[in-house]
C-alpha cells in the first residue's frame, strides 16, 4: 500500500487545505456529502409521490402506500453506517450492464445504490457485477482493477483511506489495517453486516446462484451466519421479482439469536425477509406446553416416524363394500362396489396427498355416473358432474371410504393408543422405541394435550401428508447441525420447489439428535444434490483462543478441520484456577473485562445462572439477558450456556467448564456445549475454574 495513504488507526484526518478539493481525503469527503444529499433527494422524491390519481380503489391505494413506505425506509440514511466503504478504479471503462446504468472507470461501492438528479449512479450497490472485484481482486489476479481504495470511518465520519495498486508490480502485498480494524471493531448492539469485509471465499458463496442449495460448514468465527444473510441480500438483488413472488425465510435456533441478527438485512436495504425458529414454523397448529425426555425426543425426531405417520393416515381409507346409488329426478344411477374399489385403488397407487385424494374421490365417482348418463343418451356437462359430486349419497360414500383426518388427532391417537401405534410401527420402530414415545397418561382431547416441540413436528409432517405445505423461493437455515431428521423434513417442505442455504458446524451440535454428517442432513432436507462448502479461516476468534478450544475437536468431531484464525492477539486467553469463592472471582473478572471497550458476556452452565445473578446484583453490576440489546451503558450479558450459540461478545468470562459439560445428558454433548462457550469471544477470554477442567482440554 502506498505511503501517502493515511494509517487507519493512527493518522487523524488532515485539516482542509485552501482548496479543500485538492486534498484526496477532502475530495472523498465531498463525494460522501454529495452522495448523502443525493440519497436524501431520492427519499424526498418518494415521500412527495401523490398516488390519488393512480389507484383505482382503496385496496390498490393501501398496497401501493405500503410499498412506498417500505421504499422510504429502505432509503433511510443511517448516520453511523457508511454510505460507501470502498472505491474501484478500473484500467478500462466498464459498460452500463455491469454497473447499474453507469459507465466509466471509477466506482464507489456501498450498501445501496445512490444516484444524482440526472440518474447517474454516485454509489454502486455492493451486489452489482462491477462491485465483485472489490472482494475478489488480488495482486495475482487484479481483474482489470488498477486501484482498490478502502475507507475508514469514525462515528459516521470519513477519517482515513487505504490504497492498493493491484496492477502495479512494484507494490508489495500488504495486509489491510482498515480491514483488520473493521473486523476487530468492538461489538455493541445487535449483529452488524460484514459487507465491507467479505473475503474472497465468502464472496463465492454469497454470489452463488439461486437454483442450487449451498451448505456451509464453518467453525466459530468463520462468518458463516453473516455469509448466509448476505447471500439472501444478494439473491434478492439478483432475483428480486422471482423472490418477491415466492418469498424468503431465515430460520434460526431461538428467539435470542433471531433478535441478535435481525438488523443485518435492513442495514443492507432488505426489509421483507421473514424470520422464524423451527418451533414457531411448525407450532401454529397446536400450543407447545410440554417437553420430552431426551430418549423420547430422539425417537420422535427420527425420520422413520414419517413412515409410521403415513401408514397411520392411510389406515383411515376403508375399502368400499356397498354400491353408490345417485338419484336424479326419476332416474337412479348405480356405481357398484367393485368399481368404487378400483377408483380408490387408483388414488392409492398415485400416492397423492391424502387430502387431495379426499377431494378427488367424489369427482371420480361423479365421472363414473356421468359415463352412465352418456351411455343412456343424456348429455351432461361439468355443472352436472359438480352437482353429482355434491350429492348426499356420494358425500356419504366418501366419508365412509376416505374420511377427512385431523393431523393433531392422528398424532394424539398414535401417542396414546398402544395398539394403534404397534399396528403402524411394526417393522419400523422396535417395541422399546414404541414404549418410549407412548404417553403414560393419554390425553382426552387435542386441547388438553401438553404438546412438546417434537410432537408439533409430527403434526406438521401429518399435515403435509394431508395437504402440501407451501414452498418458498429460498430458505436460510442457521445452526442446522442441531436439527433432528424430522425437523429437516419440516424445513425441506418450506423450500421443496425452491433452494436453501444451510449453515452450521458439526462440532457445535449440542442436541441428542444432532446430525452426524451434512450428507445425512441434506438427504432429510430433500437437497441431496447441494454443494457443501467449508470455511476454515477464522476472522472473529483470536488465534490463542481458538487453538485452546480446538483441543476438544478430536473428542467431539474427529476429522473436522481446525479453524485457522487470521487474528494474532497475544494475551487474549487467561485460564485461572480459583480454589475458593468462585462467585467473587467471576465478578472480579467481569469488572476486569468491562474496563475494556465493547461488550462482555458471562457464560455459565444453566444451573449456575441464579447464583451468578445474585453475585452480580450484590456487586452492583447491571446485566442483560441474551437477546437484549447491549448499549454503551449496559455492556454485560449473563448467558446460560444453552443459549450462547451464535452470539458473540468482545470479552467473555467463562465460569466453571466442568459444570457446562456436566449440565448435558452425555459427555460428548457437554464437550460440544463447552466448545461453543469457549468460542464466543472476539478480543479476550477468561476461563475460571475451581474443579479440574475436562481432560479433553488438557494439552496433548
Amino acid at each position: 500500500m502506498p505511503a501517502h495513504a493515511p494509517e487507519p488507526d493512527t493518522t487523524p484526518a488532515p485539516a482542509p487545505a485552501a482548496d479543500s478539493l485538492s486534498d484526496p481525503l477532502e475530495r472523498e469527503r465531498a463525494h460522501l456529502s454529495a452522495s448523502r444529499a443525493a440519497l436524501r433527494a431520492m427519499r424526498e422524491d418518494v415521500q412527495s409521490l401523490d398516488i390519488r390519481d393512480v389507484t383505482a380503489n382503496w385496496v390498490n391505494a393501501a398496497v401501493l402506500g405500503a410499498q412506498i413506505e417500505d421504499r422510504i425506509k429502505a432509503l433511510a440514511d443511517l448516520s453511523h453506517t457508511p454510505l460507501f466503504f470502498g472505491r474501484l478504479d478500473y484500467l478500462h471503462r466498464v459498460g452500463e450492464e455491469e454497473a447499474e446504468g453507469a459507465e466509466g472507470d471509477r466506482f464507489y461501492i456501498g450498501r445501496r445504490h445512490v444516484h444524482d438528479a440526472a440518474g447517474d449512479p454516485m454509489v454502486i450497490d455492493w451486489r452489482a457485477p462491477v462491485s465483485q472485484p472489490f472482494y475478489r481482486a488480488s495482486k495475482k489476479d487484479p481483474l482489470d482493477v488498477g486501484l482498490r481504495r478502502r475507507f475508514g470511518y469514525t462515528a459516521g465520519d470519513l477519517t482515513a483511506y487505504e490504497d492498493e495498486h493491484l496492477s502495479d508490480p512494484t507494490e508489495s502485498v500488504r495486509s489491510s489495517k482498515l480491514l483488520q480494524s473493521e473486523i476487530e471493531r468492538p461489538r455493541v448492539g445487535p449483529m452488524r453486516d460484514i459487507v465491507a469485509t467479505i473475503q474472497p471465499e465468502q464472496d463465492e458463496i454469497v454470489r452463488s446462484g439461486l437454483g442450487g442449495t449451498v451448505c456451509v460448514q464453518g467453525g466459530p468465527g468463520t462468518g458463516k451466519t453473516a455469509v448466509g444473510l448476505h447471500r439472501v441480500a444478494y439473491l434478492l438483488y439478483a432475483h428480486r421479482d422471482r423472490l418477491a413472488r415466492t418469498g424468503t425465510l431465515v430460520i434460526g435456533p431461538n428467539a435470542s439469536f433471531l433478535h441478535y441478527i435481525e438488523q443485518v438485512l435492513p442495514a443492507l436495504g432488505e426489509l421483507e425477509v421473514k424470520q422464524a425458529t423451527v418451533d414457531t414454523l411448525v407450532g401454529a397448529a397446536v400450543e407447545v406446553r410440554g417437553t420430552d425426555a431426551a430418549p423420547a425426543a430422539v425417537v420422535k425426531g427420527d425420520a422413520r416416524m414419517a413412515e409410521v405417520l403415513r401408514r397411520a393416515l392411510r389406515s383411515h381409507v376403508t375399502p368400499p363394500t356397498e354400491p353408490v346409488v345417485v338419484v336424479r329426478g326419476s332416474r337412479r344411477w348405480r356405481v357398484p362396489a367393485y368399481e368404487l374399489e378400483e377408483l380408490v385403488g387408483q388414488l392409492l397407487d398415485r400416492d397423492m396427498r391424502y387430502g387431495a385424494a379426499h377431494e378427488a374421490l367424489p369427482q371420480r365417482i361423479a365421472h363414473a355416473v356421468l359415463v352412465r348418463m352418456e351411455e343412456a343418451g343424456e348429455a351432461p356437462d361439468d355443472r352436472v358432474q359438480d352437482s353429482v359430486a355434491r350429492n348426499p349419497a356420494v358425500k356419504a360414500a366418501v366419508k365412509a371410504i376416505w374420511p377427512a383426518v385431523d393431523p393433531a388427532k392422528l398424532v394424539l391417537r398414535l401417542l396414546s393408543d398402544a395398539e394403534f401405534l404397534a399396528e403402524h410401527a411394526e417393522g419400523v420402530l422396535t417395541e422399546e422405541e414404541q414404549r418410549t414415545i407412548l404417553w403414560v397418561r393419554p390425553a382426552r382431547s387435542v386441547r388438553s394435550v401438553k404438546w412438546s416441540a417434537a410432537d408439533a413436528v409430527l403434526i406438521d409432517e401429518a399435515s403435509d401428508l394431508i395437504a402440501r405445505t407451501h414452498s418458498l423461493g429460498h430458505v436460510v437455515l442457521d445452526e442446522a447441525q442441531d436439527l433432528s431428521p424430522m425437523q429437516y423434513r419440516a424445513v425441506g417442505r418450506r423450500c421443496s420447489t425452491g433452494s436453501a442455504t444451510v449453515l452450521g458446524d458439526l462440532a457445535q451440535g449440542t442436541t441428542p439428535w444432532a446430525t452426524a454428517s451434512w450428507a445425512e442432513a441434506l438427504r432429510h432436507l430433500g437437497k441431496s444434490d447441494a454443494v457443501v462448502e467449508e470455511l476454515t479461516a477464522g476472522f472473529r476468534v483470536p488465534r490463542e483462543v481458538i487453538a485452546y478450544a480446538s483441543r476438544l475437536l478430536p473428542a467431539i468431531s474427529p476429522g473436522l478441520a481446525e479453524v485457522e484464525s487470521v487474528r494474532e492477539s497475544p494475551g487474549s486467553l487467561s485460564v485461572r484456577h480459583v480454589p475458593d469463592d468462585v462467585d467473587a472471582a467471576v465478578v472480579a473478572a467481569c469488572v476486569e473485562s468491562l474496563a475494556h471497550e465493547g461488550s462482555t458476556g458471562l457464560i455459565a452452565a444453566d444451573a449456575r445462572i441464579p447464583d451468578l445473578a445474585r453475585a452480580l446484583d450484590a456487586a452492583g453490576l447491571t446485566y442483560l439477558s441474551p437477546g437484549e440489546e447491549t448499549t454503551a451503558e449496559s455492556r454485560l450479558t449473563l448467558v446460560p450456556a444453552s443459549l450462547a450459540k451464535g452470539l458473540e461478545y468482545d470479552y467473555v468470562v467463562l465460569d466453571e467448564p466442568a459444570a457446562v459439560v456436566a449440565g448435558e445428558p452425555d459427555e460428548r454433548t457437554g464437550l460440544r456445549r463447552l466448545y461453543v462457550a469457549l468460542t464466543r469471544a472476539v478480543s479476550g477470554l477468561i476461563v475460571l475454574h475451581s474443579l479440574p477442567v475436562p481432560e479433553a482440554l488438557e494439552p496433548a
